[in-house]
C-alpha cells in the first residue's frame, strides 16, 4: 500500500489523470481495493491448481479462502508493511489472518513476481476493455476530431 495516508490530503500525492481524466471504473482497476483482491483470487486459484496436482489442501481451506476475498483489512496490511517491508508478504500475513485454517498453503510455492505480473496482466486487460467500451463515446468529439491521424 502507498506510503502517505489519506489521499484526499492536500499533502499527498494525487495525479490528475485520475482526478480530471479517469472514470471511477478505471480509478478502481488502479486502486488497492483492486489490486489486492485480485492477489486474493490468485492465491486462490493457485491453491486449488496445486489440490488438483495432489498436495495436502483440504476443501475446508479452499472454501475458507473463498469466503474471505473481499475480508481486506487494509490497516493491518499496512501494518504488517511497515514491518516485514514487503507488500505481499505483509497480503499474504494479512490473508492468512482472515484464513487461519488457509495461513500456511496462502502463496505456496509462488513467488511475489506470481501475484504482481499476473495482477499486472489482469489490470492491463480490464482497463483496455474499459476504453475498448469507452472509445465509441469519443466517435466524432471535438477531442477526438483535433487528435492527429
Amino acid at each position: 500500500m502507498a506510503a502517505g495516508g489519506d489521499h484526499g490530503s492536500p499533502d499527498t500525492y494525487r495525479s490528475p489523470l485520475a482526478s480530471r481524466y479517469a472514470s471511477p471504473e478505471m480509478c478502481l482497476v488502479f486502486s488497492d481495493r483492486y489490486k489486492f483482491r485480485t492477489w486474493r483470487q490468485l492465491w486462490l486459484w493457485l491453491a486449488e491448481a496445486e489440490q488438483t496436482l495432489g498436495l495436502p489442501i483440504t476443501d475446508e481451506q479452499i472454501e475458507e479462502m473463498k469466503s474471505n476475498l473481499d475480508n481486506i483489512d487494509f490497516k493491518m496490511a499496512a501494518e504488517e508493511e511497515k514491518q516485514l517491508r514487503h507488500d505481499v508478504m505483509a497480503h499474504v500475513h494479512t490473508f492468512g489472518h482472515c484464513c487461519p485454517k488457509a495461513a500456511g498453503i496462502i502463496h505456496l510455492g509462488a513467488t511475489s513476481c506470481y501475484v504482481g505480473d499476473n495482477t499486472a496482466c489482469t489490470a492491463d486487460h480490464s482497463w483496455e476493455t474499459l476504453l475498448s467500451l469507452d472509445s465509441g463515446s469519443l466517435h466524432g468529439s471535438p477531442e477526438l476530431e483535433a487528435c492527429p491521424r
